[in-house]
């Protein structure tokens, strides 16, 4: 087990079984030393603001989180080459009047700092709209640098 996979033991968290994409896509695809990963929608369905509450929304980004790392360390093995998060892009499906996107998207932040620290930040979007797939709450995918 690697540095990464202790950290998430030690939160109390475990990496779910990595789910194969969905449609005509890749998981994860590599371009240099970037690996870009593929969109994951959260187990968590409903809308935020609505029938889901921020707190439930913030678990759900975290949660999401974990699909993609279990996405990546089932294409490259080890969570511990990933030298830099470099972006996260973060959708919530919200009701008209909720305007707390970037706390929802926080839970998957909070989460990659706490593995990777400053090589955790990275840059970001938190977007509300008023549908995603399969009636999820969120849905995450990012662009991570690799050793």
């Amino acid at each position: 087990m690697g540095r990464v996979e202790s950290v998430l033991k030690s939160l109390g968290l475990d990496l779910p079984q990595a789910k194969p994409p969905v449609a005509n896509y890749l998981g994860t695809k590599q371009s240099g030393h970037q690996l870009f990963v593929a969109a994951r929608v959260s187990q968590q369905q409903g809308v935020v603001g609505d029938s889901i509450s921020l707190e439930q929304a913030q678990l759900a980004a975290r949660d999401t989180l974990l699909q993609l790392l279990a996405i990546i360390k089932a294409d490259i093995s080890d969570l511990d080459k990933i030298c830099s998060v470099v972006k996260l892009q973060g959708f919530v499906r919200s009701a008209p009047d909720f305007v707390a996107q970037p706390q929802v998207i926080d839970g998957a932040s909070d989460l990659l700092i706490a593995l990777y620290g400053e090589a955790g930040r990275h840059a970001r979007t938190a977007t509300g709209t008023s549908q995603l797939p399969y009636g999820a709450a969120v849905q995450l995918d990012m662009v991570v640098e690799l050793r």
